[in-house]
This record gives structure tokens, sequence and C-alpha cells, in this order.
């Protein structure tokens, strides 16, 4: 399988994932990723509809949908994430961007430990425009979970732990997670504009060592205190690399 693929309608390439978001895109030559955070989390239903307006009003078509950042009431158990991920896609596949087996779109996924939406719900997305001399993408969130096995139990680092120790490994395998998916795009933290992390755990312990380190916080870091999607995961990040952002009500 090739490293990346090009999503031609959409004006961008994505590393393949699973059948839920892939695990990064980047702004194919002649476009830039572009991202809108909603001043409050939305619905997923009417921020379908919100996105689709805004896309339509500046002349793009669905398919420059390239990647979104849920927040979900609480973590899901691993079945209850399985029927949430085939509603979601399901509009995706309406869009054109879901063949049923391919989604070109990236993604993150995450549950805040306070104030939580009542539903899952949008917090921000990305799309594509024209643009000419400008490198941008978008990784997806990743836990200390490795994908392609048959559960997250059975692929989770530290599974129960949550102890400095624990956490440290898990984070260690969520960059590296990282920075392969960069590197499968051609990029590297060097590149970065922007850091999230999302844990309700202490970062202190290890932040220096393993997050600043490395560069991962070269541009500072945003922690969320929120949980991975999925029960018993503990520690989750994305990055990007988009010059231009805006906050709408």
């Amino acid at each position: 399988m090739a490293e990346t693929e090009e999503f031609e309608p959409g004006g961008f390439r994505y590393v393949p994932g699973v059948f839920q978001y892939s695990a990064g895109v980047a702004a194919l030559p002649g476009y830039a990723i572009r991202r809108i955070r909603f001043k409050q989390p939305v619905a997923l239903t009417e921020g379908f509809q919100r996105i689709k307006a805004t896309l339509e009003e500046i002349g793009r078509p669905t398919a420059a949908f390239c990647a979104c950042e849920l927040r979900s009431p609480k973590p899901f158990t691993e079945g209850g994430f399985a029927e949430f991920n085939r509603h979601y896609v399901g509009t995706l596949a309406e869009w054109g961007l879901f063949d049923g087996t391919r989604n070109p779109v990236a993604r993150s996924n995450v549950c805040p430990e306070i104030d939580p939406p009542s539903e899952p719900s949008f917090y921000a997305f990305s799309y594509t425009v024209p643009a000419a001399n400008e490198t941008s993408f978008v990784i997806s969130g990743s836990a200390e979970a490795s994908e392609g096995a048959s559960s997250y139990e059975s692929k989770t680092v530290r599974l129960g732990e949550a102890t400095p120790d624990a956490m440290r490994e898990k984070a260690q395998f969520v960059l590296g997670e990282m920075e392969r998916r960069m590197r499968c795009l051609g990029f590297a933290w060097r590149d970065t504009t922007d850091t999230q992390v999302y844990t309700v755990h202490n970062l202190f312990p290890f932040f220096g060592d393993e997050i600043a380190r490395r560069g991962a916080a070269r541009n500072g870091l945003t922690w969320h205190f929120n949980r991975p999607p999925v029960q018993k995961l503990e520690f989750e990040m994305d990055c990007r690399r988009v010059t231009q952002e805006r906050v709408v009500m």
C-alpha cells in the first residue's frame, strides 16, 4: 500500500487508516488547508449542515472537507464507538468522501472531563481552498493503542495504568505515532504550527524529556482536559500546520 493517496476532488492527499478516518491529510500543490473552530461545540447533524453551508458560501465542494475535531459526552465502549463511527461515515458517503472502504478525512474525537456536550459534536473542522506556495497538513488524533488489532484492550500500552511511569510510556507511543504519520506525508515537528494533547493526567513528569525536547512543543502545547474516545485509554495527541484559522459562533 502506498504511504499516501491523493483525493483529487478535495485537493488533498492522505495517509490511509481505518474506515472511520485517515491518519492524516496534506494539501495538494495549489491548495491550502483552513481551519474553523466553533465557539461552542455544535451537535453532529447541525455541524454537518453548517460545514456544508460554509463550503457552499466560498464555492468549495463538500469533498473539500478534509479534517474535523469532535467532542463526545463520555468515552464509548468499543461497541458504542463502532456504532457511532458507522453513523458518522454515513454523511461522508453522501458527500462523496467515503467509498465504503477508504476514508480520506482526518479526525480527532475526545471527551471533555468538565462540561461535556450532551451528544457527539463538532469542535472544529478543516477544509481545502485554492492557494499558491503554501504548505499545510492535519494529523489525526491517536491514543496509546495501535490500529488493526481485534480490540482496543488487546493493543493498549499499559492498559488500566495511569502511574507517571505508565503515562510516560503511553506518551512515547503516541509521540512516535504522530512522527510516523507526519513522515508519511513528508513532515516533522519542525513543520507544525500547533500541537494538542488530551488527557486528565499529569503531563509534568515527562513533558520536558518526551514532548519538549523532541520538538513537539516548539510552538507551545495546547492541553485539553479531555479523555480519549474509548474507555481505558488515557492519552491522545494530534498536530497540524495550518496558517489561517478562525473562530465562529
